[in-house]
């Protein structure tokens, strides 16, 4: 705060008013003070004399910026009671005066156009012994004027009769003077009036950009309060005190910030100021992907020690770390295949067929098996190692080289058969030479047996070239068959086991079949589509096989393999088709009852044990139908089994089957005293039969651990329930309540998606769902489209996934509190957005804003939201940055501020200043989250 000085020390005039005699005015005397130390003082004292009415004014003062003055006065004044035999009438004060003019008036003044500020007294009076002992009791007064609208004004002070001296006059105004705070410059204020504070903008400081608007509040006293905001120093600058300076040579800085500049990381310099980045020496390279903190690098040495192992057609080897690994760690090896032919100076390079194990490039390991080879060949391999900054520096390429020749190795198995004819008792047989020879083939091993046998007997026929005839077979029979070829290196590998059959004891006809193991057909890039099954009977031919295979549904809904589609049960014209369609049916005596954990709208919902024949024991939660149900209540209770009988993903609840008849003479097992509630009407028995979740409801989960759990946990979780939502997505299905409560949780903390009912009450509390044409909504999960239009969609779905991951971070604490379904409606539609739980981290929250966007398109997909909250599991470090608490809800916010003394450069002709230090409470209520 600084006090500003209107007018010098003494510019006090004497002015005789109209009508008053100047013998008795007020004199200008000189003298010293206590500490002999001379001053001027204006003086009166007639208390001899009758009626006095005595003035002096300070010349026009013009009043600049100000609005309400200040008035210091320090004056002495004698008591009347030490003034012997006083004749007159003696005064103890005298008055202060005023008059607002817009121009220097001169000396042409009537009383009249003076308006009195004040009656001034002392606070203490001085006597004759006091003048005796020269104890000046000086008094000090100040006075407040205004608000000020004119140009300039007059000070007058009028004597009445007192026995007073004016020491001094100080006339100033307060304002909030020039200040740079969190780096941004606030000029300075005047306060506008005495009631309320002045906001005041700043400005960024040179070389730096807002963060967030910076704000001030200049108070009446002229303080500076509330400070709101800052600015950030620009890449290449460093906050140093006020300003923004640039790095010195050496050092850079390449993030918006207020941290300081880093010294050039080695192998890396700068020569100017201001660098946002090093640049790298001579041979030194930083890689896209590096960060400006990073060293310069550069690439690695050969690797070292190359030792190779010869197996026939393959080879091992195996080498050394590089020397030099460049200074870094993402050193990788590629090797490189050539083969080398007699009399070429120039290497080609391998066939594409080689094989590497685990691969050729990107090796993190230092070994590799190369396989595939041809025999009696030269190889040369190429072991280079690199890392991130090797395409950098091609030139600098180093690898180290090792030259071998295979040996003599067999064939390869035989791959494709065909069958050329089949009688009763013989069969004939042809094959393709194996893919690889590795020589000259001498001869083939055919060597087959009846199926049933399991090759306890066996039958072995050796054949020159590639076709042979088996004999003295049984009619009717299955035979398992296998061939192997032998060149000068041995026997190869044996083909797959390849089945044929002889014909029974009727007219055959020849129908070649090529035979192909899956495995082959895969090999050869083929997609297995469906699967032809050959007419086993006489008299068969291709006029009589299928088309391609389709997978057919219920009432004209078509599906083809491998293409999951959900099928809404209610355009079935008999909904319970659907439910045999997509649901099992459960034999009801393979069902124990325990006893009851819950109720729901149709029914109680009961914890029991399912064993299936030749299956283990499972616990398994029953829904079950009330007795008393009406046909369309069974039908929406069925609905929901023939909903989730669509789906199978580890994050979707799984349905075990339905139970909608009971065999007559079946006996269900009830153990618990209590499970006579999950009884049902036993004309017509209903139950839907669920995996078990141990820990029930994800809300009253979180609610009964609050605070239990650390943030990955928490992520894990939250990944769960988006990896089932991307998956119902995928499928096509729209969940549209999507909440904590239908959100169930394992032994393993695993969550998965319940609750697949489109129609019914949500909850007790009668304000949880708002009801609109079309059924009920829950308000506070619901996306406005959804409120206002019924759009339900995968975007309406995130909106609700966004509401569920405020849940989860608040521990199962209700969105929008207490506030009303209409209320929550209107704010959110204003743009009003639930804020950030307590220790929220920042990237979720973010997450959570993504989610609440008002364009449905702009919301993130299931998918995008895995993909965020996977690498953040990845990277943990990133959950410790919490969401900034301000925009957070408050009823009563106690901000205490400390003001100390604030210095600034004074007025011309001011050499005053206030010092303030002290602690100002400020209680506001229901403050603006944005102050």
């Amino acid at each position: 705060m600084n006090d500003f000085i209107l007018f010098p020390p003494f510019p006090i005039s004497f002015i005789p008013p109209p009508c008053i005699s100047s013998s008795s005015q007020w004199e200008e005397i000189s003298g010293v003070d206590e500490h002999y130390t001379p001053i001027r003082t204006f003086q009166v004292c007639n208390v001899m004399e009758y009626s006095q009415n005595n003035w002096l004014r300070t010349n026009w003062i013009p009043r600049q910026s100000a609005q309400k003055i200040y008035v210091e006065l320090k004056f002495t004044l004698r008591d009347c009671n030490s003034i012997p035999l006083v004749l007159g009438t003696c005064k103890e004060t005298f008055n202060l005066l005023y008059m607002e003019t817009d121009e220097d008036q001169g000396s042409h003044f009537r009383e009249h156009q003076f308006s009195k500020i004040d009656t001034i007294a002392a606070d203490e009076s001085f006597t004759q012994m006091d003048l005796g002992d020269r104890i000046l009791k000086l008094n000090t007064e100040v006075r407040e004027v205004g608000p000020v609208t004119k140009k300039g004004f007059y000070l007058a002070f009028q004597d009445v009769g007192a026995c007073v001296a004016l020491v001094s006059v100080r006339v100033y105004f307060k304002k909030c003077p020039f200040i740079v705070r969190n780096l941004a410059s606030f000029p300075d204020t005047v306060p506008m009036d005495s009631q309320s504070l002045v906001e005041v903008k700043g400005s960024c400081v040179n070389h730096s950009k807002e963060e967030e608007p910076p704000r001030m509040y200049c108070s009446t006293e002229g303080e500076w309060l509330v400070p709101i905001g800052k600015c950030l120093c620009n890449v290449g600058y460093e906050d140093r005190g006020s300003s923004c300076q640039a790095c010195r040579a050496g050092f850079y800085k390449s993030l918006l910030g207020n941290v300081q500049c880093s010294k050039c990381p080695p192998h890396s310099f700068t020569h100017h100021e201001g660098a946002l980045h090093c640049g790298c020496e001579k041979n030194y390279f930083r890689a896209d992907g590096d960060l400006p903190s990073m060293a310069c690098t550069r690439p690695p040495s050969a690797p070292r020690n190359v030792i190779s192992v010869i197996n026939e057609t393959s080879v091992i080897l195996d080498w050394s770390w590089p020397e030099d690994t460049g200074g870094r760690k993402d050193v990788t090896f590629t090797v490189l295949c050539k083969r080398c032919r007699q009399g070429q100076r120039v290497c080609e390079a391998c066939r594409s067929n080689v094989r590497f194990l685990p691969r050729a490039a990107g090796l993190q390991n230092t070994t590799v098996t190369v396989g595939d080879l041809l025999a009696h060949t030269n190889y040369t391999f190429e072991i280079e190692a690199q890392n991130g900054v090797s395409q950098l520096a091609p030139t600098m390429r180093q690898y180290a080289a090792v030259t071998i020749t295979t040996n003599q190795a067999a064939p390869s198995p035989v791959t494709v058969i065909r069958k050329d004819r089949t009688s009763r008792n013989s069969i004939s047989l042809s094959w393709l030479e194996p893919e690889r020879p590795n020589g000259i083939i001498l001869d083939y091993e055919v060597k087959y047996y009846q199926k049933q046998e399991q090759e306890t007997s066996y039958t072995i026929l050796r054949s020159k070239g590639c076709n042979v005839t088996l004999g003295g077979l049984k009619a009717d029979t299955s035979y398992l068959l296998q061939i192997r070829a032998r060149t000068a290196a041995g026997y190869g590998a044996s083909s797959r086991s390849f089945e044929f059959e002889t014909s029974p004891d009727c007219k055959y006809r020849s129908d070649p079949t090529i035979l192909y193991t899956v495995e082959e057909l895969m090999g050869k890039g083929v997609t297995l589509i469906s699967i032809i099954v050959t007419d086993r009977f006489c008299g068969y031919s291709k006029s009589k096989q299928p088309d391609e295979k389709r997978l057919h549904f219920g009432n004209g809904h078509l599906r083809l393999p491998g293409i999951r589609t959900y099928v809404d049960p209610h355009t079935y014209e008999d909904p319970s088709q659907a439910v045999h369609e997509f649901a099992k049916e459960l034999d009801a005596s393979c069902i124990a009852i325990d006893k009851v954990v819950g109720a729901g709208e149709f029914g109680e919902v009961c914890s029991g044990r399912l064993r299936l024949p030749s299956k283990k024991e499972i616990c398994v939660a029953i829904k079950t139908l009330k007795a008393g149900y009406t046909d369309k209540q069974r039908r929406d209770f069925l609905s929901e089994a023939s909903i989730m009988g669509q789906f199978d993903h580890p994050n979707i609840i799984r349905l075990e089957g339905v139970v909608t008849r009971i065999a007559r003479g079946t006996i269900l097992v009830i153990l618990a005293p209590h499970a006579s509630f999950c009884l049902f009407s036993p004309g017509k028995p209903v139950m839907i039969v669920t995996e078990y979740m141990e820990n029930g409801s994800l809300d009253s989960f979180l609610k009964k651990h609050d605070a239990q759990f650390t943030g990955i946990q928490l992520v894990g979780m939250l990944r769960g329930i988006a990896s089932g939502m991307r998956y119902l997505s995928d499928m096509g299905y729209v969940h549209r309540d999507l909440a904590a409560r239908n959100i169930l949780v394992n032994s393993n903390l695993v969550c998965k998606v319940s609750d697949f009912g489109l129609s019914r009450v949500l909850e007790d509390d009668p304000e949880a769902a708002y009801t609109t044409r079309g059924g009920k909504i829950p308000i506070r999960w619901t996306a406005p489209e959804a409120i206002s239009y019924r759009k339900f969609t995968s975007a309406s779905d995130a909106w609700s996934y966004g509401i569920v991951l405020w849940e989860v971070m608040s521990y199962g604490e209700r969105p929008y509190w207490e506030m009303s379904n209409q209320d929550v409606i209107k704010a959110v539609d204003e743009g009003y957005r639930l804020p950030p739980p307590m220790d929220c981290p920042a990237a979720l929250y973010q997450l959570m804003l993504d989610c609440w966007q008002k364009e449905r398109n702009n919301r993130p997909k299931f998918e995008q939201i895995v993909s965020i909250l996977d690498k953040l599991i990845r990277n943990p470090g990133s959950l410790k940055i919490t969401a900034n608490t301000s925009s957070r809800y408050y009823t009563h916010l106690h901000l205490t501020f400390k003001l100390s003394t604030l210095t600034s450069e004074s007025h011309p002709g001011s050499q005053h200043l206030i010092q303030v230090l002290y602690t100002s409470t400020f209680n506001l209520q229901a403050l603006n989250p944005d102050l």
